[in-house]
């Protein structure tokens, strides 16, 4: 237990001071920009979503979902939130839209949850309003439920089939299970808006598989986006010490943990094997080593940075920035550019907005909501 207690305190350690934006205008290798507070005085923020009237829902991991509209926080957070299991790395972690949000104004939220001495990640559905959520039910709850307080995941992301993927960590003491079909432990689960497994998923039919299993060998997945060009999920994961990585999914794959990976244990042990490739292994597409402790990501498919089209922006924890990850065609990493390191504190989601804007949540307490605005060498 003093491990875990250790590691939880490494990735939640780094100041609690709340950051200023940068004065001035921020030059990278593709882009200029100038960073803007949207909100300030938030409670350890996890996890952001647009809504269609230009407002945006915010998860705060102590348990409460918060309303920014016309740009100020609303003072009382959106009521009928679930009850979470806010201690360690647990709480109230990812929030995502229905993709027909318009017509049944359904969300998903995704939560660390506790019941007899033992917490797992769950997925809630609720019809939202401002006034508050109505309508909950608890579409998914993965299994076992262990004790633990570390690596819950989770990361919400919709396909462009309307499936819904949900990250699960390996929980840090039952690593093991991320190679055990019959556990949703260190996986990344594909689900449909009612919580059941879609036939065409790859371990459906599959005696001892549980059937909404869409790759398996994970540590703790954070970062989770779909390309809506043409569906690829792309997916970002803690690694120990060093062997953080950028996986592009394909159904049934391996990704290796915790037998094949980069980097040691905290210890200073080796992991597994001690192999980082390896037959029948998904390798990832780009890995750090050492770690920076990635979290959220985007992909940015805008037009306001058109410098940055196509690539993947994934904000980290450790080393306080965002890393820009530049794609060719075929979905290598030709580049990595880092840029805001220890300006604005742990950077813990960025998500693309519909204005074509890129926004930054810090996990801080208190912590921000922050948007990159492009300027003009002029402006």
């Amino acid at each position: 237990m003093r491990t875990i207690a250790l590691a939880v305190a490494m990735l939640s350690a780094a100041g609690c001071a709340h950051a200023a934006a940068p004065q001035g205008p921020v030059r990278t290798e593709k882009a200029t920009f100038r960073v803007v507070e949207v909100v300030g005085g938030l409670e350890n923020p996890w996890g952001m979503a647009f809504l269609p009237d230009g407002g945006m829902l915010v998860t705060e991991r102590p348990g409460r979902l918060r309303l920014v509209e016309n740009g100020k926080l609303r003072a009382e957070p959106v009521k009928g939130g679930p009850e979470v299991y806010a201690r360690g790395q647990g709480g109230l972690l990812d929030v995502a839209l229905d993709p027909a949000f318009a017509q049944n104004r359904r969300i998903y939220l995704s939560y660390a949850h506790a019941e007899g001495g033992k917490t797992t990640t769950r997925v809630m559905r609720a019809r939202y309003a401002p006034e508050g959520l109505s309508e909950q039910k608890v579409i998914f709850s993965a299994e076992p439920m262990i004790q633990s307080s570390a690596h819950f995941g989770s990361r919400l992301a919709f396909g462009t089939d309307g499936t819904l993927f949900v990250t699960v960590g390996e929980r840090f003491v039952a690593r093991q299970d991320a190679q055990n079909l019959a556990t949703d432990l260190g996986k990344v689960l594909r689900i449909t808006t009612d919580g059941t497994a879609p036939p065409d998923n790859p371990f459906v039919g599959r005696e001892g598989a549980r059937p909404e299993i869409y790759t398996f060998g994970h540590r703790n997945p954070q970062g989770l986006v779909v390309d809506p060009r043409n569906g690829r999920v792309w997916e970002q994961e803690h690694g120990a010490m060093g062997g953080d990585e950028i996986n592009l999914l394909k159904p049934g794959a391996n990704y290796g943990w915790p037998e094949v990976a980069y980097g040691k244990n905290y210890d200073g042990t080796t992991i597994g094997t001690g192999r980082s490739i390896a037959p029948g292994v998904e390798a990832p597409v780009f890995y750090w080593d050492p770690s920076i402790a990635p979290s959220g990501m985007t992909l940015y498919l805008g037009d306001r940075f058109p410098g940055w089209n196509g690539d993947l922006l994934v904000g980290a924890l450790k080393y306080q920035l965002v890393s820009r990850l530049d794609l060719d065609e075929e979905g290598r990493v030709v580049k990595e550019e880092r840029f805001l390191e220890g300006a604005l504190g742990r950077i813990r989601d960025v998500r693309t907005g519909p204005d074509g804007l890129v926004y930054l949540l810090t996990d801080e307490d208190p912590g921000g909501l922050y948007r990159l605005e492009p300027v003009t060498e002029a402006g």
